[in-house]
């Protein structure tokens, strides 16, 4: 597959993660990503030709995924625990202009002046989200900040993944591991237990093989074979897919506030691509 197909396929996955954490609402937000990243690590497995050798990885390698996959997810999910799902999770999807407004301190790259536009667009939407959920909700959610924290966490993540492009991505099958391993000994530490049913065990089995395993393998691949600011654009699609997922999942119609802050976080992230896009077409003008 093409990386743009592998990325595109990596964000229709991840626009089911918040109606799925929403649905799994109950569930302890540290059993939840332990049991989901555990069930995404098996498809290591087969991807690797069940050869061990495939999975093995650095400490430094294991270090940056258990960042990007343990801390996010918690953090996501606790965000949409804690406060309106909808606007946390368009906070939350700050993420790809992130991207493209941090790419500077990890690769050489340079920030220009579309991109600083976009990104005060996309913070004035996300600021939107949360000054509109206060007035619908009465009051300001420490949610807000985990998913802008989440949102810097996947974002700069992503771009060390950038870096690390010689790691096969078999390997994120032991970084899932590792991650659920840790989310599962700090919800034995810190949280009650918990009696799941079947549909729970269900719903927790596809957020493994979806959201939180074949899209994180798509995503990987995506970064190490294709270019940055493509994947950057196409990822700007993913806030208005999650939001419609999570309204339909709730019953709901998109508020005012709400569409306003996507159209300023989606507008917010093109403006900040264009600079990228006209050099690449430059690029091929010369060629």
């Amino acid at each position: 597959m093409r990386p743009t197909h592998l990325a595109l396929a990596a964000l229709v996955l991840w626009a089911s993660v918040a109606a799925l954490g929403v649905a799994l609402a109950h569930v302890p937000p540290f059993l939840l990503t332990g049991v989901s990243l555990l069930v995404g690590s098996l498809l290591a497995l087969p991807i690797a030709r069940f050869e061990l050798r495939a999975l093995a990885v650095s400490w430094r390698t294991l270090a940056v995924g258990v960042y990007g996959l343990f801390g996010y997810h918690f953090l996501l999910f606790m965000a949409l625990r804690t406060a309106p799902p909808v606007e946390a999770n368009l906070v939350n999807y700050l993420w790809p202009l992130l991207i493209v407004v941090l790419a500077p301190a990890f690769l050489p790259v340079r920030l220009h002046g579309r991109q600083v536009v976009g990104a005060l667009l996309g913070f004035a939407g996300a600021a939107l989200a949360m000054i509109g959920g206060r007035a619908t909700t009465g009051g300001f959610h420490v949610g807000y900040l985990l998913a802008l924290g989440a949102a810097f966490v996947w974002s700069t993540y992503s771009l060390a993944t950038k870096r690390l492009a010689a790691v096969p991505t078999t390997a994120l099958g032991t970084v899932a591991a590792v991650s659920g391993v840790l989310a599962l000994l700090c919800h034995c530490w810190l949280e009650p237990a918990v009696h799941l049913t079947r549909r729970d065990g269900l719903l927790l089995v596809g957020m493994g093989l979806g959201p939180l395993g074949a899209a994180f393998y798509a995503w990987d691949a995506a970064l190490k074979r294709g270019e940055a600011a493509t994947i950057g654009l196409l990822s700007f699609l993913a806030p208005l897919m999650s939001t419609c997922a999570l309204l339909a999942l709730r019953g709901r119609w998109p508020g005012p506030h709400v569409l306003l802050a996507a159209a300023l976080i989606v507008g917010g992230a093109i403006v900040g691509t264009q600079q990228a896009r006209r050099e690449r077409g430059a690029a091929v003008d010369r060629l």
